[in-house]
């Protein structure tokens, strides 16, 4: 199963334009799940909860439901345009809401982190109206998650910049980037 988590609010998103191509050219479209992570952060007492089930290792509860998802995924796909040097506030909600020690990651007796997710691959999409500064932010925050705690070391970023600059040819660009997705795919 490929995940998709569409960060994406707007109906003509760009960014969601480009990860549907993405999509299309991974093949496997009646197997793809789509998440719209658009539901608030854990409150005190939902992380309260969670973390005692976790220590239980009760993991039947919903609350780790998009956990179990997302640790089972054979590929993950993640469209987040770029906001504010980096991604909308919902991806951040969701990647605390799948980080689950037991689940996405475990540690080592050295409190070494590793993955226990089954993706070959994380995909991240993106566009930007003007240049993107820095990876580090939104792509490198999440590249650093995938191989660090996830177990998922192949990585890649998908992205269309400069798309607002006055006098830029904003199809042109997309258009372009779609035409470059097969060396970024393999």
């Amino acid at each position: 199963m490929i995940l998709f988590i569409n960060t994406c609010v707007r109906p003509e998103s760009r960014t969601r334009r480009l990860a549907m191509e993405v999509l299309r050219r991974l093949g496997h479209s009646e197997n793809v799940r789509e998440i719209k992570p658009y539901n608030s952060p854990l409150t005190y007492e939902a992380l309260e909860r969670r973390t005692k089930l976790s220590e239980a290792g009760k993991f039947d509860d919903k609350i780790f439901d998009d956990a179990k998802i997302f640790a089972a995924a054979s590929q993950i796909v993640i469209a987040a345009p770029y906001w504010d040097l980096s991604f909308p506030a919902t991806l951040k909600n969701y990647i605390e809401a799948v980080n689950v020690v037991g689940i996405t990651f475990a540690y080592t007796e050295e409190g070494v982190p590793y993955g226990l997710c089954k993706a070959e691959r994380l995909i991240y999409v993106t566009t930007a109206g003007g240049p993107i500064v820095s990876d580090d932010y939104g792509y490198g925050y999440v590249r650093e998650l995938s191989r660090s705690y996830w177990g998922i070391s192949d990585t890649v970023c998908v992205k269309a910049e400069g798309l607002d600059i006055i006098g830029a040819d904003a199809e042109a660009i997309l258009n372009d980037t779609v035409k470059g997705l097969g060396k970024i795919l393999g």
